[in-house]
């Protein structure tokens, strides 16, 4: 199925790469830019992350459950999203202060 258009990405190839990146690291947080990075694409209207991140997800879940990973092993994937995402999410704040007018 043909995930990306604009670099005519299939699911497939999406899913391998994933894999490819597990092997070097089992634990380390991917991301759709990541994947792409590697794939040696770059995202461009970004319209197919939602969709590289749902087979993320299921991807990393299949590959540590043939893994059979103890659950001491086992980390809370979504939450180490979240953290990224708020680590970084200085880059959407304004650097006005809410007290500044333009007038």
């Amino acid at each position: 199925m043909l995930v990306c258009s604009c670099n005519f990405i299939t699911e497939k190839e999406i899913e391998d790469m994933i894999v490819s990146l597990l092997d070097e690291d089992c634990w380390q947080l991917i991301v759709p830019a990541k994947v792409y990075h590697a794939m040696e694409k770059r995202g461009r209207c970004c319209g197919c992350f939602p969709n590289v991140v749902d087979i993320i997800i299921r991807t990393t879940e299949q590959y540590h459950g043939r893994r059979d990973s103890t659950d001491v092993e086992i980390f809370d994937f979504m939450a180490r999203l979240k953290q990224f995402h708020e680590d970084n999410r200085r880059a959407d704040f304004e650097r006005r202060q809410k007290g500044h007018r333009a007038a």
